[in-house]
């Protein structure tokens, strides 16, 4: 059994060293068989003890890969920024209440909810990824503003990007495409984190992506944190790139995870929300703008199950 895997991974190093001993009293039990055949019996017990410790470990450090596997694809954290598209106030209305929804459903879950800035946050728990991956696209809003004098139904947008927080990205920054900034954090009058420049700004030259991070009370952290969701950002960026190309080629997808795709709307007046990529409605709008979305993601993993089948 080849044991360099598991060697390298800091969470099945120490059962790789256990299986490594094993293996060297394997091979002196063995020898103790050859040698002294009056103590077989006894010694083939030793040896059926110690193949089946062996068989556990090996089980186990397996099961322990599998898993980093599973979670690099369907990583626990994830980035999730909104933006305001055609609409203008109503459309910066409606991503707020967008952002407000994710928050909700996240709270609902149970996950972890950083605020990166106005319309980014990052969220930390089981199945993130796994459950907002297609939110990916723009959502549409159709509803009479409250500004609205003549009663006219509105049309607006915003699009939504969920970008996970891979361990191994795809993606290797090179320094020198970066540029950085340095400025104070912000906050509530009269905190520490006003009197020093910690906040960081990253830009990465090749792309035009830039990133601002406050959350951290050094200057290094939040280096470190703004360089972690720049790598998400490019990975994202490459990645929609990619589906792009192989798009007309994959059956059966939920959409083609283009953030410029229009995957849902929220009419307002007829109470219904439609997932236009699996032709589905949803009512009761107050409810789901209350972050109760579950039946709209269970929907598209029942549907991306079904096209797997």
């Amino acid at each position: 059994m080849n044991l360099e895997p598991f060697k390298e991974n800091p969470k099945t190093s120490f059962l790789a060293g256990l299986y490594e001993k094993l293996e060297k009293d394997e091979k002196e039990v063995r020898a103790m068989i050859e040698k002294e055949p009056a103590m077989k019996e006894l010694a083939e017990n030793d040896l059926a003890s110690i193949l089946e410790q062996k068989k556990s470990l090996e089980v186990e450090m397996q099961g322990i890969l599998a898993g980093d596997v599973e979670e690099e694809e369907m990583p626990r954290e994830a980035i999730l920024e909104i933006r305001a598209g055609a609409g203008g106030d109503e459309a910066t209305l409606f991503a707020a209440e967008l952002l407000d929804m994710y928050k909700r459903y996240a709270i609902i879950r149970g996950w972890k909810i950083s605020v990166s800035d106005d319309l980014t946050i990052e969220l930390k728990g089981s199945g993130v990824y796994e459950d907002l991956r297609w939110e990916t696209g723009v959502h549409r809003v159709q509803r009479v503003p409250e500004t609205e004098k003549m009663g006219r139904i509105h049309t607006s947008t915003a699009s939504v990007a969920i970008m996970p927080i891979r361990k191994k990205s795809k993606f290797v920054i090179n320094p020198a495409d970066l540029e950085m900034e340095f400025s104070r954090a912000g906050g509530k009058g009269g905190q520490n984190v006003n009197k020093v420049e910690s906040a960081v700004r990253l830009i990465h030259k090749p792309t035009g992506l830039a990133v601002r991070s406050t959350v951290e009370r050094s200057q290094s952290a939040n280096r470190e944190h703004a360089l972690t969701i720049l790598t998400a950002k490019i990975d994202a960026l490459k990645q929609e790139e990619e589906a792009k190309k192989f798009a007309a080629n994959r059956k059966g997808q939920i959409g083609t995870g283009d953030r410029s795709e229009k995957i849902r709307t929220y009419n307002f007046p007829q109470d219904r929300v439609t997932d236009h990529r699996i032709k589905e409605s949803w009512h009761n709008i107050p409810g789901i703008m209350d972050g109760k979305i579950q039946p709209i993601i269970d929907a598209l993993h029942a549907f991306d199950a079904a096209s797997k089948a």
